[in-house]
């Protein structure tokens, strides 16, 4: 016996003393635990189950194939929190044989660790055929054709990433209806690429690197099933006798060569077709299984397709405009400028969801009287009208700091007033600050801040702060707002870093937190090279569940370098 507490403690001696075989699963569903009867009727050692999915591990129809969620009696159990019984249920086995087995499941208490379930079974009969050779399309019952469907739409339909939709078409057909299956992309201009040759191994699904790659033109009359599926004819049966006359194109030639690579005896191949275009192919291959596809399931395959269809096209569509919106947005950002005494550098990094792409910018450039203006916003809103609002604030920006040389808070009232009659902006956030060097040749920082995480400034030594004074509230609340000023000094060596609240906000964590991970990571960090300090601290601060778009200037003041020179941006004894 093997798991939460060793061979040993008090939950191991409960469930070897129980008699029948056994196993605790957490509240996720992964086992923690089991008796060493358990391992013997499952014919698997505890190290093979500790740490797995018991539904995804074990349960079974009685023809082999992986149970739907929705209708699993032993995961309804986990999850109502209830003692439940039953029979004729199939658990498949380490030899890959089935085991039928009654069973009970009840809550059982760890004491002050998460809830658990006790699950006891015990083998009702002999073992059942082969796990490993799942029931064939035309065997699947009305209702398990019915579930398919359903699991299809739903898995296809809640992601929009292309490769993550189409591996879960995968797994949902193989083995259940196919040994192998094949998917066949037409991308933007026209050309075919092989995304996927996955077969069924060991109870996984594994992939013919070798197979797959780019894949020559359509042909537009070959009467060929690929060819005629990827023009969006109809779907077609085929086997190697199939490619085995004189090949009439590219396709042909590689069609060949995948039967003879894979020893597909049968396959059907379906148009991936959405609404408005081809997207592909799916072809569905048996090698193992003896049965040949029959039409009885060609109704049942085409209506995968479909369903497979229109999620993809969701998912194009939407990193479309996806790149439309981060393409604008990068193009809308500024080149920063080669200012004496302070090395610049920027980052922008897109969120995962298209949604939130658009709002946050910076910006940097020289004021007539020599100072460098610097500024890093974000506004309210999403995607391309956020990503147009941001670039009239910031030409409007530009365009009063240029021309009047006045306080950063001065500049920030006349914009904030401009927001309201003239640009598309509802509201944003801002910070807005002039470095320049003062009467003693010290260098200088005033800002003004319109409701904007602080900027933070890194001295060489590694000492951190927030600059928390001149805060006021966001641009296009209250226009008539007096908004303050306020001054701090930079020293030698020391980075300047304005950001979005993408760099530090995340679900479940509060704002404090993220502001002390992110001070933290940037002494830390304070003797490197700039570049080097910039790109780390994106990889260290940045939270792995972020949502949003990160916009980031980072300057350093050093004095006597200049851009035209070859002196390192570096402090003495930084590292790279």
């Amino acid at each position: 016996m093997m798991g939460l507490d060793g061979p040993q403690g008090p939950v191991a001696r409960v469930l070897e003393a129980l008699g029948t075989g056994a196993y605790l699963t957490d509240e996720q569903g992964l086992i923690v635990a089991v008796n060493t009867r358990g391992e013997q009727l499952l014919a698997r050692p505890a190290a093979d189950l500790v740490g797995r999915d018991a539904h995804d591990l074990l349960h079974r129809t009685s023809h082999g194939d992986p149970v739907p969620r929705a209708q699993c009696r032993l995961r309804e159990s986990l999850l109502d929190g209830r003692t439940q019984q039953g029979e004729d249920e199939w658990f498949e086995r380490g030899d890959g044989t089935l085991l039928p087995v009654g069973w009970l499941g009840t809550p059982y208490d760890l004491g002050s660790r998460r809830p658990a379930t006790l699950l006891l079974f015990h083998s009702t009969g002999r073992p059942g055929p082969s796990a490993r050779r799942p029931p064939v399309g035309g065997r699947l019952s009305e209702l398990e054709r019915l579930a398919l469907l359903a699991e299809t739409t739903t898995l296809l339909t809640s992601t929009l990433d292309i490769h993550e939709a189409l591996r879960r078409l995968i797994r949902l057909v193989v083995p259940r209806i196919a040994d192998w299956t094949v998917i066949d992309l037409i991308g933007e201009r026209d050309e075919v690429w092989r995304f996927a040759v996955a077969h069924a191994e060991d109870g996984t699904v594994a992939f013919r690197e070798d197979l797959q790659g780019p894949m020559p033109p359509i042909p537009q009359e070959s009467p060929m099933p690929l060819s005629r599926a990827l023009r969006g004819v109809a779907s077609s049966f085929a086997g190697p006798e199939t490619y085995q006359g004189p090949p009439d194109s590219g396709i042909a030639v590689e069609q060949r060569r995948l039967f003879e690579a894979t020893g597909m005896h049968s396959a059907i191949v379906v148009p991936l077709r959405s609404l408005h275009s081809v997207m592909g192919a799916l072809t569905l291959g048996r090698a193992d299984q003896p049965e040949r596809f029959t039409a009885a399931e060609t109704a049942l395959l085409e209506d995968i397709a479909r369903r497979a269809s229109l999620a993809l096209e969701n998912a194009r569509l939407y990193q479309r405009q996806r790149q439309v919106a981060e393409t604008m947005q990068r193009h809308l950002l500024p080149k920063l400028p080669r200012t004496p005494g302070r090395s610049m550098t920027a980052r922008y990094l897109p969120a995962p969801d298209a949604s939130h792409v658009g709002g946050d910018w910076y910006d940097a450039f020289t004021l007539t009287d020599g100072a460098t203006a610097l500024a890093v916003g974000d506004v309210v809103g999403h995607d391309l009208e956020a990503a147009a609002g941001m670039a009239q604030l910031r030409n409007m920006l530009r365009a009063y700091a240029v021309s009047q040389q006045r306080p950063p808070s001065k500049i920030v009232e006349w914009l904030d007033q401009a927001t309201l009659h003239i640009a598309e902006v509802s509201m944003a956030t801002l910070v807005f600050a002039r470095m320049s060097e003062n009467a003693d040749g010290r260098c200088e920082l005033s800002w003004t801040n319109a409701g904007h995480p602080p900027p933070l400034l890194v001295t060489q030594e590694g000492v951190a702060r927030f600059l928390t004074d001149g805060h006021g509230i966001l641009l296009g609340v209250t226009p008539e707002q007096v908004r303050p000023d306020a001054t701090a000094e930079v020293p030698p060596g020391a980075t300047l870093l304005l950001y979005t609240d993408g760099l530090i906000e995340s679900p479940g964590h509060t704002l404090d937190e993220g502001l002390e991970r992110l001070r933290r990571h940037a002494a830390a960090l304070s003797r490197r090279s700039l570049e080097s300090f910039t790109d780390e601290l994106l990889a260290r601060a940045r939270p792995p569940n972020n949502d949003d778009d990160v916009a980031l200037l980072a300057v350093r003041y050093v004095p006597g370098w200049s851009p035209d020179t070859a002196i390192s941006l570096a402090p003495p004894g930084s590292k790279v």
